[in-house]
This record gives structure tokens, sequence and C-alpha cells, in this order.
């Protein structure tokens, strides 16, 4: 249920701004709430989303769960990410049109790579810091794609709920093992 309600609100967000370029209400208050940042801090926020930093943290995830010895879970921390990230490339970014700076921005590949990667580390390791530390790394990262004008806020929120959706429709449910019979 997870999946598919961000799912659809990944969808339905980027419709009021698709062919477009103008940024919304919500947009143009984030861009001034991040104006301040310097090009140094809002380039250093961004570095999470950088595609050697992404990759680490995807093999993180396969690693760990390649030492419990999950391997259709290995295969899916390595697929559903680069599902995620091909849908967006391909199939998203063109459907919506929304551009910035000669770019198609909606929904940001800068998010949806970090978002995948970070939903995946969260699933495998099923730890409330790990949850904290992916949600303090999409805030920075947003405050950095925006403040350095790559992406409008929404971009970046579409491109966060989309990643998850991919990464949870694709999860394996782990079903409990039935315990022996006694008799």
């Amino acid at each position: 249920m997870p999946a598919a309600v961000c799912g659809l609100l990944a969808l339905l967000l980027g419709l009021p701004f698709a062919g477009g370029t103008a940024p919304g209400a919500l947009d143009a208050a984030a861009a001034g709430a991040v104006a301040h940042l310097g090009p140094g801090v809002a380039r250093a926020l961004v570095l999470p989303t950088e595609p050697y930093v992404v990759l680490v943290l995807g093999l993180l995830g396969v690693f760990r769960c390649l030492r419990a010895g999950r391997r259709w879970e290995a295969a899916v921390a390595l697929a559903a990410p680069v599902l995620a990230i091909l849908l967006t490339a391909w199939l998203l970014k063109p459907l919506y049109d929304r551009w910035k700076n000669d770019t198609l921005v909606y929904p940001s590949g800068h998010t949806v790579s970090l978002a995948a990667v970070l939903t995946v580390l969260v699933l495998v390791t099923r730890r409330v810091v790990v949850v904290v530390l992916a949600a303090v790394a999409l805030l920075a990262a947003a405050a950095g794609l925006v403040g350095m004008g790559y992406h409008y806020l929404t971009d970046v929120v579409g491109g966060t709920l989309f990643a998850v959706s991919v990464v949870l429709f694709s999860w394996p449910v782990r079903r409990p093992v039935p315990a022996p019979s006694a008799g």
C-alpha cells in the first residue's frame, strides 16, 4: 500500500508543472529559503547525489544482503534503483516535460538515485538510525539541489516519492518461516 501511495503522489505532484518552466509557490518559497547558501555549502549538500556516492551506498546494500545469505534481496537491491533511474530518465522526464536551465527536471534524477539506494538500505538494515540518516541526507540534498538551481523542490519531492515507490514495489515480501510441527 505505501508503494502505491508514493507512486500515485509522485505522478500527481508533477501534473500541475507538466510542460512548463515556472516554479510553483512552494518551489519559489523553497528557493528563497536556501538562497543564502553559498555555492560551496550547496555543492557539499549535493554530494550524496553524486554517482560515486550513490554507487557505494548501493553496493553496501547489496553486500549486506549477500552477507546475510539473501541472494534474491541482493539482486533486487541492485536492480530496483537502476529501474527507478531508467524509468525516470526514459519515461517520466519526457512525459512531464518540465524544464529548468535547458534540462528536464521532473522528477529529479539526482534524487531518484539517492532515494532509491537509501530506501534499499532502510529495508536491508531495518534500523531507526538508518532511517534518520537517510532522511537527513535527503533533506540536505534537497537544499543543495534547490540552492544550486538544479531543481525545484517539487522535482526533489517527486523524485523521492517515485524512488521509494519503485523500490517498495520491487522488494520481496519476507514470509515467516513456519514452525516445525510438534506432532
